[in-house]
């Protein structure tokens, strides 16, 4: 059986205002990325800086290694850990002095550190800013001194907290990107915190869903976001279609279930009989024109209905369909113009039974 590289046992953290932090059991695995994410005031900070023994709990234990760390422990066992905060907070020095910091309070000479700084500065892609002053730097190039910081300490355990928080898009997804490619080559052992979905469901090996202080669920990455176990967990995970119904049959592994005056055929199992919600995904269901000759496709779901309001993102177009029930769908804007898609349009909505996921009500 593996041993968490870090672990909390029935940990409770309180505060004046009233909230607290409740975890049960929590196992951070070696090599792996584990992704927290949750609204904000969920706790997730507060949950990292206890991880990163830089807070202790009211409750319960911390273990390093299968051993529980107490006061005494606890500067020699951070020395072990590295941690990024969403704020660089660098020193009015070169990015080079700068990336070379942890290592010097650490006591590397400066002929070891001169390699790894080195290193560090080019994975990060920062090693033609090495002379620049950190108050000249971008938010982006900033985040990229302050990971290269953590990492050239080689920790055993890299705690992350909101480190692409702000960052427009394509600053963020470069850096996301090149991180994951670093993390994935040294295995390091990371936690990560965000309440970005698209940043855990790009990093993470497994994610922690924390909500009002309580791990919600813990599992792996595609099945927190793809077969999430409550309908608060499912609405945070991005599935916008959530229906109540009941399990009317079962054959051959898809179970039906009528819905807003549907039978909606899902792959997973129900009793016959029981009250379910029924989840989608908007980027699992496909919009064709009502009136179009039906496609061949292995989708087993296919509804015809009335769009009711076209929304626009940064990200995609969501499409909310009336089809005895409010379906929502993500589409592109090319999609939008193609299927002349506004209030009062009549389309094909299709999604195959593997995409549907039951939670028992």
């Amino acid at each position: 059986m593996t041993t968490a590289v870090l672990a909390l046992r029935g940990v409770r953290r309180r505060y004046a205002d009233g909230f607290a932090l409740d975890v049960t059991s929590l196992d951070v695995v070696a090599g792996e990325v584990l992704g927290v994410i949750g609204p904000n005031g969920a706790g997730k900070s507060t949950l990292l800086r206890i991880l990163g023994l830089l807070e202790r709990p009211d409750e319960g234990r911390v273990l390093v290694d299968g051993r529980a760390v107490d006061a005494r422990d606890a500067l020699a066992e951070r020395r072990r850990v590295a941690t990024v905060f969403q704020e660089p907070l660098l020193a009015d020095a070169s990015v080079t002095h700068n990336v070379a910091l942890g290592l010097r309070f650490r006591g590397v000479s400066a002929a070891r550190a001169e390699p790894r700084v080195r290193s560090g500065l080019e994975r990060l892609g920062i090693d033609k800013l090495a002379g620049r002053m950190a108050r000249t730097l971008s938010g982006g190039e900033a985040r990229r001194v302050a990971l290269a910081r953590a990492l050239v300490l080689e920790p055993e355990v890299l705690l992350l907290d909101e480190p692409f928080a702000g960052l427009d898009a394509p600053t963020r997804a470069a850096l996301v990107e090149d991180l994951g490619g670093i993390l994935r080559a040294d295995r390091v052992t990371t936690v990560l915190v965000t309440h970005e979905r698209g940043e855990a469901q790009a990093l993470a090996d497994r994610v922690a869903v924390l909500m009002e202080g309580r791990v919600r669920q813990l599992d792996e990455t595609a099945r927190v976001f793809y077969a999430p176990v409550a309908e608060d967990v499912a609405r945070f995970v991005g599935v916008e279609t959530l229906v109540m119904g009941r399990v009317v049959g079962r054959a051959d592994g898809v179970t039906a279930v009528e819905a807003g005056g549907r039978v909606l055929e899902v792959a997973a199992a129900a009793a016959p009989g029981a009250h379910v919600r029924v989840g989608i995904r908007p980027e699992d269901v496909t919009l064709t024109p009502a009136d179009g000759a039906r496609v061949v496709s292995s989708a087993r779901n296919t509804l015809d209905g009335t769009v009711v309001r076209v929304s626009a993102s940064m990200y995609a177009t969501h499409v909310i369909v009336d089809v005895g029930f409010p379906l929502v769908a993500a589409v592109t804007p090319r999609s939008v113009d193609e299927l002349v898609l506004r209030p009062g349009a009549r389309v094909r909505a299709v999604f195959k039974a593997s995409a549907a996921h039951l939670i028992v009500a």
